[in-house]
């Protein structure tokens, strides 16, 4: 159980930062998404550019079966390397973003 807190609290504090840098024009809404009794986070924007609209999951990250998955990174971070870097094993990281054949091939769990 540890193990698990600490893990949602790290999620929790990357997607913070990289909310906390925001839109450059201010149109554009940065919200944190934290479903911890489901283990799913997000980090989406909301808001309007130029008369269009923006809406996007910018990052989803979900914990399951004591892993955390990147289902999607829509940064310019690597947002595993980033979790790693906070003390998270990387066998405890899958990129769910690529294939399971894929996964073999990185320095992180395959699932």
């Amino acid at each position: 159980m540890a193990k698990l807190d600490e893990y949602r609290q790290k999620i929790q504090d990357l997607l913070t930062e990289l909310a906390s840098y925001g839109s450059a024009n201010g149109e554009v809404e940065s919200q944190l998404i934290f479903d911890v009794e489901r283990d799913h986070y997000q980090l989406v924007h909301v808001g309007w550019r130029n008369h269009h609209r923006i809406y996007g999951c910018v990052v989803h990250l979900d914990i399951k079966d004591g892993k955390i998955w990147v289902q999607h990174n829509g940064t310019e971070f690597d947002i595993s390397l980033r979790l790693a870097e906070m003390g998270i094993p990387k066998q405890s990281i899958v990129n769910g973003f690529h294939s399971s054949y894929m996964r073999q091939f990185t320095d992180f769990a395959v699932g």
